[in-house]
């Protein structure tokens, strides 16, 4: 069987997505005889392209999220729907070669514009390959939808955007409550001892998992104000903080743990992979509900405090995870001190957030999907 498995690099969700069904995939159906690649689908197109557009979002997403809030919006119903519908049309001829040359017989999009390509090309008799599309984010967005005619399969987070793709008339054969993919190293089993060891911490101190960086360096000067805040509250606790890509936020959080004189206590990383580790140690994780780290953060069982989020897709996130009782939302007008204050002083609230991970967590998502999807095809 041939597979393709189509991402787009505005944002790292869709290709985590895409590689954790790449990852399973391969190494747990070696009895099948599969043919697997993963391609971003917008490269591919094209590649100059596929540079603009993504440079447009990771700007826009860094110094005028607004913006990019007033797109997601309007690209849900409206004259830029229609145009972002059209615009893929037009590209799907281009991907049709590579289609024609691949003869897949399962297609698999993580990011709605694959989905919508190979769905118009289908509707055309241009190909007849099975095509899944796998939601990456906690609320449904009607971009996912387009071409829902021709699409075999809708994977989703939760049963209540089952319920909405529902009442948007997909019917209930084509949708999966399954989760979003998960790496299977959020299954893993740590050695908790080690790590402290390692990492020099207490374990029997509380430990805090801080997410300030990433890619775009949102929200800078208010991540830095949440951050100091952490520090000076948190005195009997221990915080691990992650600046990824961002050095500028990285010198930032070094200069406050000096100031507090924190070091023993307080780590600063840049980009790492150790992220399942560190979770598996945590009690809270400070980070914007993107849909991957959301859905990692259920797998782990932690509480979560949401700062920065984008207007859009992460916004909603938010507001599902706070209805949930599984987020607190630091928004730009909260006093951090006092939000700790109230959050700490009642440990009986994070033992509940915690309960509340576990009811939304789909720690077998990515099998899941895989299992339907060799099943059916």
């Amino acid at each position: 069987m041939k597979i393709l498995i189509f991402y787009a690099s505005y944002g790292g969700g869709h290709l985590n997505a895409a590689k954790s069904i790449h990852e399973y995939l391969k190494n747990n159906y070696k009895n099948v005889n599969l043919d697997i690649e993963l391609i971003d689908c917008m490269k591919y197109i094209n590649k100059a392209i596929e540079k603009v557009t993504t440079k447009a979002y990771n700007e826009m997403a860094k110094k005028a999220p607004w913006a990019w809030g007033r797109i997601y919006a309007d690209s849900q119903k409206g004259p830029l729907a229609h145009i972002t519908s059209r615009s893929n049309k037009i590209m799907a001829i281009k991907l049709l070669r590579l289609l024609r040359e691949k003869q897949p017989d399962l297609i698999i999009s993580t990011h709605p514009f694959g989905s919508q390509m190979c769905s118009y090309l289908k509707r055309k008799g241009k190909i007849t390959a099975k095509i899944a599309t796998i939601m990456t984010d906690f609320a449904p967005h009607d971009q996912w939808l387009v071409g829902s005619d021709f699409t075999d399969y809708y994977f989703v987070a939760h049963e209540n955007m089952k319920k909405y793709l529902k009442r948007k008339g997909i019917p209930d054969f084509k949708i999966f409550a399954t989760g979003i993919p998960l790496s299977s190293r959020f299954l893993e089993n740590f050695n908790k001892e080690k790590i402290f060891r390692e990492l020099n911490l207490n374990p029997n101190k509380k430990t805090i998992l801080f997410f300030g960086g990433g890619e775009f360096g949102l929200g800078k000067t208010r991540t830095i104000e949440i951050f100091e805040g952490f520090v000076k509250y948190c005195k009997n606790m221990q915080v691990i903080a992650i600046s990824g890509k961002n050095e500028k936020m990285k010198f930032a959080f070094e200069k406050i743990v000096s100031k507090y004189n924190r070091k023993d206590s307080i780590l600063v990383f840049e980009y790492t992979t150790q992220v399942p580790e560190f979770m598996y140690i945590s009690n809270l994780v400070v980070t914007k509900p993107g849909g991957l780290t959301t859905t990692e953060s259920l797998a782990s069982h932690l509480p979560m405090v949401i700062i920065n989020p984008i207007p859009g897709q992460e916004e909603k996130n938010a507001k599902f995870l706070v209805k949930n009782g599984i987020a607190i939302w630091i928004k730009k007008e909260d006093n951090v001190e006092e939000l700790l204050e109230n959050l700490f002083s009642h440990p009986e609230t994070l033992e509940i957030m915690k309960e509340n991970t576990k009811k939304l967590a789909k720690l077998h998502s990515t099998k899941d999907i895989c299992d339907i999807l060799l099943k059916n095809c």
